[in-house]
């Protein structure tokens, strides 16, 4: 493999460099960007989001300022508007992603919220709690004692335990965050 700015590794994806336009702005290769957001949408599908809501995702994640209307992402993903708003009305339902406009436009645009991870997250913590506690009704009505009430008393145990670990995990990540911020700046 070459070391030239723009060449592929063996699994076709771009060197990092990408190289720079005439006024020394960064380019990127569209064909190596478009690989990355179906990959990526690919992984996200295989974990059980919808594989539109997927592409959508992915191809926010990967512009430059998380942010575009419908009829960008309609072009870019060669979807249809109506897949586009399927799409995002699932993505804003979990809270990935949010509506905006531009001033003295009509057209919404599709933003990717800011800490998009560490929120995506720390909202499981509010749903965690509200399944521990009808969890914790299941056990009062199957019987502790039986194997099923068993089961469900050792799911609850377990996201007891998760959110606690999950709520540290996240406290270390905003340490960890001012850090990398601090080495950047």
């Amino acid at each position: 493999m070459s070391s030239r700015t723009g060449d592929t590794d063996e699994t076709g994806a771009a060197d990092a460099a990408g190289g720079t336009d005439e006024t020394g702005d960064p380019q990127r290769d569209e064909e190596a960007v478009a690989r990355f957001v179906e990959r990526f949408a690919a992984d996200m599908t295989e974990a059980g989001m919808q594989r539109t809501a997927s592409r959508v995702f992915a191809a926010l994640l990967a512009s430059d300022d998380a942010s575009m209307t419908s009829a960008e992402l309609s072009e870019q993903l060669g979807i249809s508007p109506a897949a586009v708003s399927g799409a995002i009305r699932y993505l804003v339902q979990v809270s990935m992603v949010g509506r905006e406009r531009d001033p003295g436009s009509r057209r919404d645009r599709y933003r990717l919220h800011n800490q998009l991870w560490y929120a995506t997250f720390a909202q499981r913590d509010t749903v965690l709690s509200r399944w521990e506690h009808t969890l914790r009704q299941g056990v009062d009505s199957l019987g502790r004692d039986t194997p099923a009430g068993a089961r469900v008393a050792e799911t609850v145990a377990f996201f007891e335990f998760l959110q606690k670990e999950l709520v540290t995990l996240l406290d270390r990540w905003r340490e960890h965050q001012a850090t990398l911020r601090h080495d950047e700046g």
